[in-house]
């Protein structure tokens, strides 16, 4: 059997529907390159649940199965790939970090960062012509206002989250929204993307109301008897609707709505029915597969931002795989045309929108067990890609590359 006869069966069989007319490789001369998962332990809301661990390789663990991929038709091919892990401490400083590993001549980087640091690293003179795939921020300002040519991001951004919820509340004919809020800046953010979706699909927002309210320990055996008594008077006497918006990205009331409401109501949002890219429940288009592969990996489920991780190395992959060179302008060349696709376990393959370098995606919908939808919902069109109805299209974008 041809070699690239193994790669088209290889990513149609074991990778999730990407196209085999796609999958023949550029070239089987020898190319070596390195991918860098850079990280920083950031201080994060513990599980609510017990049933919930607290986990220290949430990403990393993706992308060793990335890598371990890549490694099987890099060897096929007489290609050598390198996985170099590095995460800075809470307290360290990542951006004197990337620099030292671009004064090294590391040029590919997988990075789980926050936002302010990745603008910062990706602003670096010595990153001009690096490759940074970003897979942990979902933030809208990445793709709509600070954008740089070196940055791409594989998260679904939050506009697209809350784009793929407005779809399903539209074609459910779920038209009038209670939006509830916490204090965080995040919990802003999402709701500036609700009522920019509910305004796009013809939805309303009744009414808006911020929680203040912090539950004393919620585990205590009194925490139930003050979150019962609290959640209700948060939304009572308030307008007729069909669903609570819940916009809590700090963990610290969205749970609770559920079953607590005033009213019967559905909840959604952070919480409830949640837009996602990927979760542990999800088993559709060979998601079992990709389900059990992690599982035997790690030893345990696999999460959105582990997923994240996975794919972001595997996109390299594809394009050192595929263009047949290590050379970043040629990676970023092939990252952008039209040859460019990545297999994702989603039914489709995934491809990089040339306006602001966001992956396009389905988005899923999920309850705590069950996959409820994906969106794009049905009846919603584009001329181009069904998934730019979701987040901001090409006319609506704010970005503009610097020369």
């Amino acid at each position: 059997m041809k070699l690239g006869a193994i790669l088209a069966i290889g990513a149609w069989a074991g990778l999730g529907q990407a196209n085999p007319s796609q999958a023949q490789p550029a070239s089987s001369k020898q190319v070596s390159a390195t991918i860098v998962y850079l990280g920083k332990r950031y201080a994060e809301p513990l599980p609510l649940s017990l049933i919930d661990p607290i986990l220290d390789d949430n990403g990393i663990q993706g992308a060793r199965l990335g890598h371990k991929n890549n490694v099987g038709t890099a060897r096929i091919l007489g290609h050598n790939y390198e996985l170099e892990e590095v995460v800075v401490p809470g307290d360290g400083d990542v951006v004197s970090e990337a620099r030292r590993l671009l004064a090294r001549g590391q040029r590919f980087f997988v990075a789980d960062l926050e936002s302010d640091d990745l603008i910062q690293i990706s602003s670096l003179p010595s990153a001009k012509d690096a490759i940074i795939v970003n897979i942990r921020s979902s933030a809208d300002r990445l793709r709509n206002e600070v954008c740089r040519g070196n940055l791409f991001h594989v998260p679904p951004s939050t506009a697209m989250r809350a784009d793929a919820l407005a779809q399903y509340f539209a074609w459910k004919r779920w038209q009038r929204l209670l939006l509830l809020k916490g204090t965080a800046k995040g919990d802003e953010k999402f709701a500036a993307a609700m009522r920019r979706a509910a305004k796009r699909f013809g939805l309303q927002i009744v009414e808006e109301r911020e929680n203040k309210f912090r539950a004393g320990h919620r585990r205590a055996e009194d925490g139930h008897q003050q979150i019962q008594d609290r959640i209700p008077r948060l939304t009572q006497n308030a307008p007729d609707h069909d669903v609570i918006v819940v916009a809590d990205t700090q963990e610290t009331f969205g749970e609770y709505l559920l079953f607590r409401s005033s009213l019967p109501r559905a909840v959604a949002g952070t919480h409830g029915l949640v837009p996602v890219a990927w979760h542990a429940a999800f088993e559709q288009y060979g998601g079992m597969q990709m389900q059990s592969r992690f599982q035997k990996l790690a030893g345990r489920k696999m999460t959105e931002r582990d997923y994240f991780a996975w794919l972001g190395v595997r996109i390299f992959g594809e394009a050192l795989m595929r263009s047949g060179s290590a050379d970043p302008k040629s990676i970023r060349d092939y990252l952008l045309s039209d040859k460019f696709v990545v297999a994702a376990f989603k039914g489709r393959g995934l491809t990089f929108r040339k306006w602001n370098q966001q992956l396009r995606q389905p988005v899923l919908l999920m309850a705590a067990r069950s996959l409820i939808s994906i969106s794009p919902q049905p009846g919603f069109l584009h001329p181009h890609h069904l998934t730019d109805t979701l987040g901001y299209d090409e006319p609506e974008s704010g970005c503009r590359f610097p020369s």
